[in-house]
């Protein structure tokens, strides 16, 4: 499905990505593990065809689509959904307002009735605005906005951060949901042991590389690697 192969990227004259290849099948989720700034949020912006970082090389293609060089809506557009670090929500739009802009009536998709029935707090909260949402529930927001697009795959950068146990609980479920349907996804995870509970294969980022991949039990088994990678003791 989404196959990186050989990407560098930078930031200006900073390289982030050095030579970064994996793949995201149908029905797997790949965790992105590794310490702060190793690059595992600019590879799923350069996934996204943000601008930055810009892409200097290799390839990014989803089946037989090459996304290197097309603009983040039709990136989007190829059924690749997006949830951002920090949510960025709309402050001013509603909870519904964010579901329904994106309702485009797609056979298959996600539908608003959907979203509020795996979340069942945004439907309560339905009626209140971006900035009037407590983390947790702009989390769900967010993850039940790219739902909307009707992704194939779906790119999560840190979809856990600075949420309670039960919220983290809900995100794991409804990972389990879009791979039982076949839907690929890419998460970026802080949380090791949430990343281990629901990831098929795990790649672990250092300095902009790739230099570990296998699978959640046979990281679990390489004490060496997550003290060397994640400081895990």
């Amino acid at each position: 499905m989404l196959e990186i192969a050989g990407v560098c990227a930078a930031y200006g004259e900073a390289r982030v990505l050095n030579e970064v290849s994996m793949r995201v099948r149908e029905g797997e989720i790949v965790a992105l593990l590794g310490r702060n700034g190793m690059g595992k949020t600019s590879l799923v912006r350069a996934v996204m065809g943000l601008g930055s970082p810009r892409v200097t090389a290799g390839s990014i293609k989803l089946d037989d689509t090459q996304l290197v060089g097309l603009r983040p809506n039709r990136i989007a557009n190829r059924r690749i959904g997006y949830v951002p670090q920090g949510r960025r929500l709309f402050a001013s739009l509603t909870v519904l307002e964010h579901l329904q802009m994106l309702d485009r009536g797609r056979t298959g998709a996600w539908s608003v009735r959907r979203v509020f029935e795996a979340f069942p707090r945004l439907a309560e909260r339905q009626g209140h605005r971006g900035n009037q949402l407590s983390g947790g529930e702009r989390q769900m927001l967010a993850i039940g906005r790219a739902l909307m697009t009707g992704p194939r795959i779906v790119l999560m950068d840190e979809p856990t951060e600075g949420l309670a146990p039960v919220m983290v609980e809900a995100v794991e479920a409804i990972l389990g949901t879009l791979r039982q349907e076949g839907l690929g996804v890419l998460l970026v995870e802080q949380n090791l042991y949430s990343a281990l509970a629901v990831a098929d294969r795990v790649c672990i980022f250092e300095t902009g590389r790739v230099v570990w991949e296998g699978t959640p039990d046979e990281l679990k088994a390489r004490q060496d690697v997550l003290e060397r990678f994640l400081g895990i003791h």
